[in-house]
């Protein structure tokens, strides 16, 4: 097993309210070259958690992490005119919550969580990634005032 020692979490860049699957994310992966759906895991508008791409294997969902992480996305993330917004469910909120608790228990390694723009580069070595440093806005909210 790979060692694991942080969690990134993602939104689909989808609308508010689309209904996204799985598979439909496995194919938008595989069409851009990848070999299987990038995120770990999938949460559904309804809150349901579905597995992706296995556990064992590293993901393709942010570079220069994808070895020792496990990648989460949420159906959402663009409101209904296509803008980056938070449009996640209280569902999708409490599913987050209890998958984030679940493999912390699994896999006591994992150190911290985070949203994909916490891993942009600190352009200017303040120490803070700041909005103008995001290299996209995904998941379209502050993971760290959410957990």
């Amino acid at each position: 097993m790979r060692k694991l020692n942080l969690i990134v979490y993602h939104c689909s860049a989808t609308r508010e309210g689309q209904t996204v699957t799985v598979e439909d994310l496995r194919d938008m992966h595989l069409e851009r070259g990848f070999n299987d759906i990038g995120y770990h895991f999938v949460i559904g508008i309804d809150g349901a958690i579905h597995k992706g791409r296995d556990i064992s294997k590293p993901g393709a969902h942010a570079k220069g992490y994808n070895d020792n992480s496990v990648g989460i996305c949420y159906v959402g993330g663009l409101d209904k005119k296509g803008k980056p917004s938070d449009t996640r469910t209280w569902e999708q909120i409490t599913a987050m919550r209890t998958l984030d608790q679940v493999l912390r228990i699994v896999y006591p390694e994992i150190e911290r969580s985070c949203g994909h723009r916490d891993l942009s580069v600190d352009l200017n070595g303040d120490g803070v990634i700041s909005r103008n440093e995001w290299m996209k806005e995904c998941p379209c909210f502050d993971f760290k005032t959410q957990f």
